[in-house]
């Protein structure tokens, strides 16, 4: 009977974090770049009674065999990563990644992460920068007189001031065999793991990476309506679970009312 209580409270726990992560998907769903989360789950331990093919009598194996599971956990969260929907911006500094491939970030330690928002801004110094100005790599320089900036689809940076126009410098793109295991660090960065491999940096719509669109910017891809529904759906697991507990409770009583 008390293996019911350990079993559902299992479920609830996995359903409380549904809703944790769902949370956190509808709260970014206006986030430049985001990728939703989805979780994984796995059935625990399961206590074996009796074994499939088992003898139950003289040259008689059962067909099946009498196993009760323990419950529930959550296996892992992975990042879905599809592309988002393109923002029309018209600014000359915004960044969309069509298809695959992140913007790289140097950060004040040295180390390199990565990023989907491509919403730049330029420094003091006319570097190119993220929103909460850090440096992108390669570092890029926007010259004090450029009256225009035009990046390309193979993120070529062009600057024109009152007589000419010259190249600055080329966004690059690093892309990695296993996304879902880079590691979500806020600030719309992702930073590099041992699961996630290491990043192959190559040239924008060359070599299966995506190309640029200078003048947008990429949406999250939150879907509303699918993430609503696995918020009533894990609401209503988990109020299931709660009544097997309930229903256990009920029943332990009744046990202990005929016992005594």
């Amino acid at each position: 009977m008390l293996r019911a209580f350990s079993t559902a409270a299992t479920g609830m726990t996995a359903q409380q974090m549904m809703v944790d992560v769902t949370a956190n998907n509808l709260a970014n769903i206006n986030t430049n770049g985001f990728k939703r989360s989805q979780l994984e789950f796995q059935d625990l331990l399961y206590i074996k009674s009796r074994a499939a093919g088992a003898e139950v009598s003289s040259g008689l194996l059962a067909p099946s065999g009498i196993e009760v599971g323990s419950g529930v956990k959550v296996a892992a969260t992975s990042k879905v990563f599809t592309n988002g929907e393109l923002n029309n911006t018209g600014r000359s500094l915004d960044v969309a990644i069509a298809g695959e491939g992140f913007f790289q970030v140097n950060m004040p330690n040295g180390t390199v992460k990565y990023t989907r928002d491509g919403a730049f801004e330029t420094n003091a110094n006319g570097q190119l920068v993220t929103a909460s100005g850090y440096e992108i790599e390669p570092a890029i320089t926007i010259p004090s007189d450029a009256v225009s900036i035009a990046i390309s689809p193979d993120g070529t940076v062009n600057v024109k001031n009152d007589t000419t126009t010259s190249t600055v410098g080329t966004i690059q793109l690093a892309r990695f065999i296993n996304p879902s295991g880079l590691s979500s660090d806020g600030d719309n960065l992702l930073s590099e793991t041992e699961a996630s491999g290491s990043p192959t940096v190559g040239t924008a719509g060359q070599d299966g990476f995506g190309t640029m669109q200078a003048g947008f910017l990429e949406k999250s891809n939150v879907q509303m309506v699918t993430e609503l529904v696995n918020l009533i759906t894990a609401q209503r697991a988990y109020e299931v679970n709660s009544r097997t507990i309930k229903a256990g409770d009920d029943m332990l009583q009744n046990s202990i009312q005929i016992a005594g």
